[in-house]
């Protein structure tokens, strides 16, 4: 596999559009929780840019909580299968829940996390947020409830994104022509 370096990333979200869309899904939030305790479950490593940036424009009383999956090899695509590395969570029975995630492509991840929270607790509510839609890709039928911006069917590094563990730290998306 050929060596990827960011002159090879063409630019698709800039910082500026990114943080724009962020402020736009915290007023969603504000205004849909009002002044409700909201539990943010953060799914690392891509998210943790996400979560922490929309976590700043949030008023409601807030707890954040920060679980691993994976379902990415070294590759450009999802496996498909999920490997729960770190899921530890407290009780979340009656309380409001918002997974926050930084893309959904195939599925398989969100639908896991949704279905194992479902199964432990019984949250109040129980809502999925996620920086990136790539529904092209979509294997298992589920949708997030708040999304930034839908993608085409490109891989996508920055914000949290990575390619072999690399180029999360860029603040802005780029993708990778494959």
């Amino acid at each position: 596999m050929k060596k990827i370096t960011e002159a090879d990333l063409k630019v698709l979200f800039t910082e500026e559009e990114i943080q724009n869309s962020i402020k736009v899904l915290g007023d969603k939030l504000n205004n849909d929780y009002g002044s409700e305790e909201l539990y943010l479950i953060c799914v690392l490593k891509g998210s943790i840019m996400f979560t922490v940036d929309l976590s700043k424009y949030l008023k409601m009383p807030l707890r954040m909580e920060f679980i691993r999956l994976s379902s990415y090899g070294s590759g450009f695509a999802s496996t498909g299968k999920v490997n729960a590395v770190d899921i530890s969570l407290p009780d979340l029975n009656a309380k409001n829940v918002l997974i926050v995630e930084d893309i959904i492509d195939t599925g398989h991840t969100a639908r896991f996390l949704v279905d194992f929270i479902r199964h432990n607790f019984k949250t109040k509510s129980l809502k999925f947020c996620s920086l990136l839609d790539k529904k092209v890709k979509r294997e298992v039928e589920i949708d997030p409830d708040y999304y930034g911006f839908e993608v085409d069917d490109k891989f996508l590094v920055g914000y949290g994104l990575d390619y072999d563990g690399y180029y999360r730290n860029l603040p802005y998306i780029g993708y990778i022509e494959t």
